[in-house]
């Protein structure tokens, strides 16, 4: 503890820019406690506020920039690279893609208090083609609010945040143990939610060769088209029918057991196609399988696909 005041008072902004530079480069180290700390100091009058929050919005749009620039460079193989490292890999893209395509950059504002959004919607932000000033006005206001915010409560409540530092550092090793603990069971927790999810998961697929197959040889499976709107504006496998923030289309029913169902999404470990094939079982279908690979292996096999 003594040794993160001693950083904190002695370099100052600068460390406070390397915080938020690193955790807003993806980097899971966080940065708000740093930010909760710094705000009880400018309480007491070491550091200077303005300037905290100033650096905290430069680091925040430098690092939000460059994944702008990469949405910009690689579009959606940014979104699926950013995604397998989310815990919430079904909402990463799926969820990301709805926010984006109802509120457009101004979801920017809310995004960085959005676990797991902030870095996802900057590069979404240059793979759907949002201007650069646009980008940049709505990043830094919500760059300001969320360090505002982080240096706000620690200004106001420095008095508490001081006595729990002094706590800490007068328990010296057993200090550093009882916060590696709670990092310990953080972890775990986290790592534990991303193995049931896994498990969720776990359910026959079918390749793309074989669902093209079914079509030359007069098959009519059913296919189900589980993206966003803003996903589907390249188009979609020939027939799929659209299911859209868990509504069921009316074309969307439970045949004979022996018909078959094909989901597909544009996501990591066809998360979403996954999930929703589970609750296509519940209602009622039989032959439910995820596309493997999804609408990106479908256009890779060099298959056509339905205008949107």
């Amino acid at each position: 503890m003594s040794l993160l005041l001693e950083l904190i008072t002695q370099y100052g902004v600068l460390f406070i820019f390397a915080c938020v530079l690193v955790e807003q480069a993806g980097v899971p180290l966080p940065a708000y406690p740093v930010l909760l700390v710094a705000g009880s100091l400018a309480a007491r009058g070491e550091l200077p506020i303005t300037g905290l929050l100033a650096t905290a919005v430069v680091a925040c749009l430098l690092a939000d920039s460059l994944w702008y620039a990469a949405g910009q460079r690689y579009g959606t193989r940014v979104l699926r690279g950013l995604c397998k490292l989310s815990l919430s890999q079904d909402g990463c893209v799926r969820q990301t893609e709805s926010i984006f395509a109802r509120f457009g950059a101004p979801s920017l504002v809310v995004a960085k208090f959005v676990p797991g959004f902030a870095s996802v919607a900057t590069a979404m932000a240059g793979s759907t083609g949002v201007r650069r000033a646009p980008f940049v006005f709505y990043d830094a206001l919500g760059a300001a609010l969320w360090a505002g915010v982080g240096l706000a409560l620690g200004w106001l409540f420095s008095t508490a945040i001081e006595d729990v530092m002094q706590v800490l550092a007068e328990m010296g090793r057993w200090g550093l143990v009882l916060l590696a603990c709670f990092a310990a069971a953080f972890v775990a927790s986290k790592a534990w939610r991303r193995h049931q999810f896994h498990a969720q998961l776990r359910m026959d697929r079918i390749s793309v060769a074989t669902l093209a197959g079914m079509f030359a040889n007069g098959e009519t499976p059913l296919v189900v088209d589980v993206r966003s709107a803003l996903a589907r504006d390249d188009g979609r496998i020939p027939g799929a029918i659209v299911l859209t923030h868990g509504e069921w289309p009316d074309n969307l029913r439970a045949p004979g057991d022996d018909a078959m169902v094909v989901v597909y999404c544009a996501c990591p470990n066809e998360a979403s196609a996954a999930l929703v094939a589970r609750q296509l079982m519940a209602r009622g279908f039989k032959r439910v399988r995820p596309l493997q690979g999804g609408i990106d292996a479908w256009r890779a096999a060099g298959l056509s696909v339905d205008a949107a």
